[in-house]
């Protein structure tokens, strides 16, 4: 059977451990949330810029449909260039890590 003092010293010892656990989490999550914040500044200007460019929404194939006070846009083609142009961005920097 443990004593009093010895079991007082292994909560010690596990708090520790957990603290320890804890700080390394906190560092992982300040790294998780940098990275974040400098994808959604990127995507910001991305969505600043795209204003000027005159082909993004506006590709054949996009649908535009207006009547009234009504109007549906859906961009088929536009999204489906977008998803290729971020599969082959996705695809290079698995290559490259490796």
């Amino acid at each position: 059977m443990c004593s009093r003092f010895q079991l007082f010293i292994g909560l010690i010892v596990i708090s520790a451990s957990a603290n320890f656990t804890f700080m390394m989490e906190s560092n992982s999550i300040g790294k998780v949330l940098i990275v974040a914040g400098a994808v959604l500044v990127v995507i910001g200007i991305i969505l600043l810029l795209a204003n000027r460019t005159p082909f993004i929404g506006r590709l054949p194939g996009d649908i535009f449909f207006r009547k009234g006070n009504f109007t549906f846009y859906f961009p088929v083609v536009t999204s489906i260039v977008l998803s290729i142009v971020l599969t082959l961005i996705f695809y290079l920097i698995s290559k490259f890590r490796q």
